[in-house]
């Protein structure tokens, strides 16, 4: 990532201005510039490019709605012309910071299979401190968007376990591995009945790092890597983008890195359920029961409800440690996507202490998300008739909720627990966020955990 930044201060100076702030500056400009702005009519555009006497780019205007905003760069870097740039001296380090963010993250292309990828402007900062924090940030969500954007084809779950080798040996982690029918034979039956008719073997990676005798901090990731809908199978248009139903992996894992980079005085532990919910003849079926790693029977109801499967032998083995606070992430229903839509993740958590703090440090970093109810009158709608419980309700009213409900049923009461269920996915292109694979809540989980433990 350190192509976006570097600390050569021979670049064309990019000043920012508000909107409301612009008739008063263009009043102090001198002739020649005030001329040259007015007739490119830089009262109707984001930014204006200010030529000195003898017509070279002398400077970059940037004009913003406002300085707060995350996305303060918006598109600015492929609007501008290709080259270099040095930011604005006016802004303080946490600003300059959060603006060189905001511009990288808007110059990002997944180009892994393109033959002729885009060339990028790049941003002069100030210190190397600037150019690291904002490269840590910049890194780990560009992971995680890498990560959701790559076909199924090259994201198995060997590949989602090669990426956290990766990390563990940059941090210096460790990472343990239960492959196949060692699930079975360690006492993770749903994850293997999720994964078992794949040619890819599920697996269940762990990583942990940080001081052991610091406060435990656990991570669980969806890493459903393809879900085809099992034998209850997705109708093509349902079915299309689906390499993305490991979002919730790929959240933790950007995580994961973040908070390694940074140094965060945590014990880290990260544990990704990986499988394909593929179709075979071994594959599991709807109406099968299964006997979980906690010991809760599971009655199949529906073969597309996979994702809180493999989850839920996860949270078992996270609350077996009653860690300080467990964190999940998951691509797991299209009904928190009617309530919420595809840009707000909504979140469930046990803790009301713990909700608030995590809501206020979203909207303190603007990275918004919603809590929605741990209802609990609505387990009724996971009651089964020969097992402990139904993995999803026939009704589908409620959806979110309910499973929810079913993931809690795995953690401890008095075990702190936050699940997000995220779209993890742009269908729309918005100011430094391409259509595609993207991290929803991240920099809101990473500032809570910041606040309260560095």
């Amino acid at each position: 990532m350190s192509m976006h930044f570097n600390l050569n201060s021979n670049g064309t100076p990019l000043e920012i201005i508000t909107r409301e702030q612009l008739p008063a500056w263009i009043e102090q400009l001198n002739g020649f510039e005030k001329n040259w702005l007015q007739t490119a009519g830089v009262e109707s555009k984001n930014f204006a490019l200010l030529p000195s006497q003898d017509g070279q780019l002398a400077k970059v205007i940037a004009i913003l709605p406002q300085r707060d905003t995350f996305f303060i760069a918006e598109d600015l870097p492929s609007q501008l012309p290709a080259g270099h740039y040095v930011i604005d001296p006016s802004l303080d380090s946490e600003q300059r910071v959060q603006f060189a963010i905001s511009w990288a993250l808007a110059t990002y292309r997944f180009e892994r299979y393109k033959t002729t990828p885009e060339s990028i402007s790049t941003l002069g900062l100030r210190t190397q401190d600037e150019i690291n924090k904002a490269n840590h940030f910049v890194s780990s969500i560009f992971l995680t968007r890498n990560l959701i954007n790559t076909p199924a084809g090259d994201m198995m779950p060997q590949d989602l376990a090669a990426t956290m080798s990766e990390l563990a040996t940059e941090f210096g982690a460790k990472l343990s591995q239960h492959i196949g029918d060692e699930l079975l034979e360690k006492n993770y039956p749903t994850i293997h009945a999720v994964g078992r008719a794949s040619d890819s073997p599920p697996r269940l990676l762990d990583l942990q790092w940080g001081d052991a005798e610091a406060p435990k901090i656990t991570l669980v990731g969806k890493g459903v890597c393809f879900d085809s809908g099992g034998l209850n199978l997705k109708p093509g248009n349902s079915m299309r983008l689906m390499k993305k139903d490991m979002g919730g992996a790929a959240h933790v894992i950007g995580l994961a890195r973040l908070i390694m980079a940074e140094n965060l005085p945590i014990n880290l532990r990260v544990l990704v359920p990986a499988v394909e919910n593929a179709v075979s003849s071994n594959a599991f079926r709807p109406g099968d029961v299964i006997k979980t790693r906690q010991g809760i029977t599971v009655e199949i109801d529906n073969t597309d409800a996979e994702g809180r499967l493999v989850l839920c032998d996860a949270l078992t083995e996270a609350d077996s440690e009653s860690p300080d606070l467990i964190l999940d992430f998951a691509t797991l229903t299209g009904a928190c996507r009617v309530a919420l839509g595809t840009e707000l993740p909504g979140y469930f958590c046990n803790d009301e202490s713990v909700a608030e703090q995590l809501f206020n440090e979203a909207r303190n970093c603007n990275d918004p998300i919603w809590r929605l109810p741990l209802h609990g009158a609505y387990e009724d709608m996971l009651k089964s008739q020969i097992a402990d419980t139904l993995n999803s309700s026939p009704t589908g009213l409620g959806g979110a909720i309910t499973a929810a409900l079913y993931l809690q049923k795995f953690v401890s009461p008095g075990t702190p627990w936050v699940h997000f269920d995220v779209m993890a996915w742009n269908d729309r292109k918005l100011p430094g966020r391409p259509v595609g694979g993207d991290a929803f809540g991240l920099r809101a989980v990473f500032h809570y955990l910041q606040t309260r433990y560095a």
